[in-house]
């Protein structure tokens, strides 16, 4: 474990592995480990930084709630480390942040795979947004509130994203098909890729199935 101080917080993480960079950011109320199968893999190419989000793992707790200050200090990470020709891999809230720093810093990653991403709470399936509604009103969890409120990412904003992009959905998502090819549609070089018999998070949580599209999409 390995700590960096950017954005006037500490981020907790790992570094495996030679070759080129690549980020992994997790999702959601999880941690850097979902990914260590995965890293397992990608370290015999890579060098692999695996990072826990703020006010998740063992990174700072902070009372800033929002996608746009993860992906700052991400970016901050990034040129702190002086990372070259990086690449990122980001799942669920991990995409949003990769997605968020694409938008700003057009020539940041050399490739991008975004994992179950979403650009509005609007992209939930009706019946999921309900039950995250649901479980707001019983946990007045921050991390949940998140969810519901953003983020607020015009497709508009994709367009000028000139890195390749993987973007990846599941069979089974939390979201509807049609915002990931609507995002596929409009940025100049992304293509979808559809896990079939798999729901939002089994094919990457504690997971390596991905280890081959990775490979052949990355290198």
């Amino acid at each position: 474990m390995m700590n960096i101080d950017v954005n006037n917080i500490t981020l907790n993480y790992t570094k495996l592995g030679k070759g080129n960079p690549i980020i992994l950011l997790h999702g959601n109320g999880e941690d850097l480990h979902i990914f260590d199968p995965l890293v397992d893999r990608l370290k015999l190419h890579f060098t692999v930084y695996a990072v826990d989000s703020r006010n998740h793992g063992d990174s700072t707790k902070t009372k800033d709630w929002t996608y746009e200050a993860m992906a700052e200090d991400i970016f901050q990470l990034i040129e702190k480390l002086q990372l070259k020709k990086v690449s990122i891999v980001g799942f669920s809230d991990g995409a949003i942040i990769a997605l968020l720093l694409a938008i700003k810093h057009r020539n940041l990653f050399y490739k991008m795979v975004l994992l179950g991403v979403n650009l509005k709470p609007t992209d939930f399936k009706k019946n999921i947004y309900k039950s995250l509604v649901d479980e707001y009103e019983k946990t007045q969890d921050p991390l949940v509130k998140m969810m519901l409120e953003q983020p607020n990412i015009e497709l508009e904003e994709l367009k000028n994203i000139e890195t390749p992009t993987l973007v990846v959905s599941a069979e089974h998502e939390l979201f509807y098909r049609k915002g990931f090819k609507d995002m596929v549609k409009i940025m100049p070089n992304a293509k979808l890729k559809i896990m079939k018999n798999h729901d939002h998070g089994s094919y990457i949580i504690n997971e390596a199935i991905l280890y081959p599209d990775l490979m052949e999409f990355i290198e």
